[in-house]
């Protein structure tokens, strides 16, 4: 089985220029709406496994990509901070919060897909009033990573980072104690359930077109989905598992449980376009 590693925009498009001469067999990379693009251009088939230890919503239904990992996207402050807190991604977006938010640009796809499941959630006035709010609450202009928001908040910059909390894990079990000192002093803010629940994502995969080795391929699928795989992806890369019954790392029960947004990811996919269109006119740069 061959597998070529890279950006995964790269990746979509090489395998799409190369076609039926593409040696890619599985296509594994981050976001639903990175997944959902590659199966409108065409590049991916229907696995043909069994995905029933998936939870519904997690796989495509037509089965031509899957979850391997839930990732949750929140608000970030540091644990000192005694002002008022938002309660919710929605009240982020308050006056009141004003010049006080780090966050990556709008062309970053977490942040797409963050504005594409509140339009699924919210439709779209109330999402593009959302988004105004929060360019406006913005304590610079975005540049960087997630974790850049992260160090930028502790260093005071802004009072709060929207990020992934797989990038505050790996910050925590850094071998850089630089990295680890910063973690240690940020909190993590869920959405109740009440509010509509904390934002996820996936990292998923999905099985190349024109794919050399299929059966090969099916098979490091179905190994990747087994307790003991999902349990290593929470341990090392700090992700949520998306099989039942698989234990958490320390430093994912440290943040905390809560509840999932619950969201159709081919919709959210589909509608990352949209999202594009409302931050773009907000000014989100």
């Amino acid at each position: 089985m061959n597998l070529v590693t890279g950006s995964a925009d790269a990746l979509i498009q090489r395998a799409k220029s190369e076609g039926e001469f593409s040696p890619v067999d599985l296509l594994i990379m981050a976001d639903a709406g990175r997944l959902y693009r590659a199966k409108e251009m065409g590049i991916t088939q229907a696995m043909n496994i069994d995905m029933t230890a998936l939870p519904e919503g997690f796989y495509d239904p037509e089965e031509h990509w899957m979850a391997l990992t839930k990732r949750a996207r929140t608000i970030m402050y540091k644990k000192d901070d005694q002002g008022k807190l938002p309660a919710s991604m929605t009240d982020l977006a308050s006056p009141e919060f004003n010049d006080q938010i780090c966050v990556r640009s709008s062309n970053n796809i977490y942040n797409q897909s963050l504005v594409a499941s509140m339009i699924l959630d919210k439709g779209v006035k109330a999402t593009s009033t959302w988004v105004d709010g929060i360019v406006d609450n913005m304590a610079r202009t975005p540049k960087g990573g997630d974790r850049d928001q992260i160090k930028a908040m502790v260093a005071g910059e802004c009072r709060f980072a929207i990020a992934n909390t797989y990038y505050l894990g790996g910050m925590l079990a850094s071998n850089d104690a630089n990295e680890r000192q910063i973690a240690d002093q940020v909190a993590v803010i869920w959405t109740s359930k009440d509010a509509g629940g904390t934002h996820v994502n996936i990292s998923g995969v999905a099985l190349a077109k024109y794919a050399k080795n299929i059966e090969n391929a099916q098979k490091l699928i179905a190994f990747m989905l087994q307790k003991e795989q999902q349990q290593w992806y929470s341990e090392v890369n700090q992700e949520y598992p998306v099989i039942e019954g698989v234990q958490w790392s320390n430093i994912l029960q440290g943040f905390g449980a809560f509840d999932s947004q619950q969201v159709d990811f081919n919709q959210m996919g589909k509608l990352n376009g949209d999202a594009l269109k409302i931050m773009d006119k907000a000014g989100w740069q």
